[in-house]
């Protein structure tokens, strides 16, 4: 898959001291391993850690993937539709659940997935919902209010 212009991804660490961050090339990503492998490789995983895979497709859509140990990985992807415009994102909808039908007629922002993947952080599956449906507001505006929430926003802007 050709690397996309607008295409940003960044996976965070959390550690004792806080979150660090890294860019991830997901230019090589044709299956939901090879986004973990990226991830772990980006990051130097080696277990039980948690790491918090952020990708945003410019005035599209954004999803966030949850590595935590051996768990399957948690998604959620702000647009069921993402699996329709490029292969990127029908790996992310098929991560999240997302049936890809590309004749479906698109009935607008359809967030899908774990909704509640960062609710142990003190976002609600709610309010992680109305963050992503909120009128007129782009992926990469509402990934910035994720990390100020998460305390990695300053990470995040320096990636960007």
């Amino acid at each position: 898959m050709p690397s996309r212009p607008n295409l940003f991804s960044a996976a965070f660490l959390k550690t004792d001291n806080g979150w660090t961050g890294t860019e991830v090339d997901l230019g090589d990503a044709e299956i939901a391993d090879d986004l973990g492998d990226a991830v772990q490789e980006a990051l130097g995983l080696n277990g039980d850690e948690l790491a918090l895979l952020c990708v945003e497709v410019e005035d599209e859509w954004f999803a966030l993937v949850r590595y935590e140990g051996d768990s399957d990985p948690r998604v959620f992807l702000s647009d069921a539709h993402a699996g329709q415009t490029d292969a990127l994102g029908e790996i992310f909808a098929e991560l999240a659940g997302v049936a890809v039908d590309k004749d479906a007629p698109d009935l607008g922002v359809r967030p899908a997935g774990d909704f509640e993947l960062l609710s142990d952080f003190s976002l609600s599956g709610d309010e992680l919902l109305e963050l992503s449906m909120e009128e007129g507001v782009l992926p990469a505006d509402t990934l910035s209010v994720i990390a100020e929430r998460l305390s990695f926003a300053d990470e995040l802007d320096r990636l960007r």
